[in-house]
Parts: C-alpha cells; structure tokens; sequence
C-alpha cells in the first residue's frame, strides 16, 4: 500500500509540477485568424482591369506591350482588356507624375474582373504595379 501512495504522490507531483511552465493553445477556426484569401483567375481566363483614380492627383498608367500610358484624371475610371485570350499574364504599372506613393488595393466584383483602387500612401516608394502571373494568383509590387 506504502509504494502504491507513493508512486501515486510521485505522479501527482511530476504531473502538477510539469504544468507551471507549460501553455495552453487553443485551436481556433481559421475563420478567425486567417485573414483574406488571395485573389485569383483560371489561367487563360478573359480578364478585364479596371483602374480607379481614387487621389486628387493625375495618375499615369500603362499596360506594357498593349495600351500606350494612358493619364487618369481623379475620380475617373479605366477599363483595360485582355486581349485574345493568348496572353500569358497580364500587368498594369502606374505612377504619379509629382513622385507620390501610390498605394493599390485589388478586388475581383465579379468572375472576370479585377478592379485596382490607386489611392494615396504614406509609405515610400509605394505600390508599382499589378500583376496577374500566369497561373492565374495577382501580385502587387
């Protein structure tokens, strides 16, 4: 009986004692610490990007190898296509012609449409360009 409360005792303290220092984890959904998922298209989807002018200045945009630089007045709106379906990716550089940063925020409204916000930032250099790889996830740079 002696060696039963013993090792009884024993365990109790190895197991109370081990606890002081541990942490406790809880599992939470990724609904709640997740954030917001990536935007993406189908490679070879049609995609059409729609460029606002969200600053109170004039904003330059162009589509390398399509669309010449295009000015964008503020508050006005662009819409630039794709194409034939045959370009692998599709990017949109931008800048302000005063050297302000730009910041870029991207949504997708509806199936075949990216929308790009360009508003003003406080960080420098700022936001660049927009880019749509070709398997199909957008990047900001």
């Amino acid at each position: 009986m002696s060696k039963f409360l013993s090792v009884t005792l024993l365990g109790m303290a190895l197991f109370l004692g081990g606890t002081d220092h541990n942490t406790i984890t809880l599992a939470g959904t990724c609904a709640s610490h997740c954030g917001r998922s990536p935007i993406e298209f189908t490679p070879g989807q049609h995609v059409r990007v729609e460029v606002l002018n969200a600053t109170s200045r004039l904003i330059q945009v162009e589509k390398p190898y399509g669309v010449g630089q295009i000015s964008i007045r503020s508050g006005q709106q662009i819409r630039l296509e794709q194409g034939d379906g045959t370009e692998p990716n599709i990017s949109v550089v931008f800048w302000d012609d005063t050297g302000r940063p730009l910041k870029a925020i991207v949504s997708k409204p509806n199936f075949g449409t990216l929308r790009v916000e360009l508003r003003p930032s406080r960080q420098s250099p700022g936001d660049r360009s927009v880019y749509i790889r070709d398997d199909g996830r957008v990047n900001i740079l």
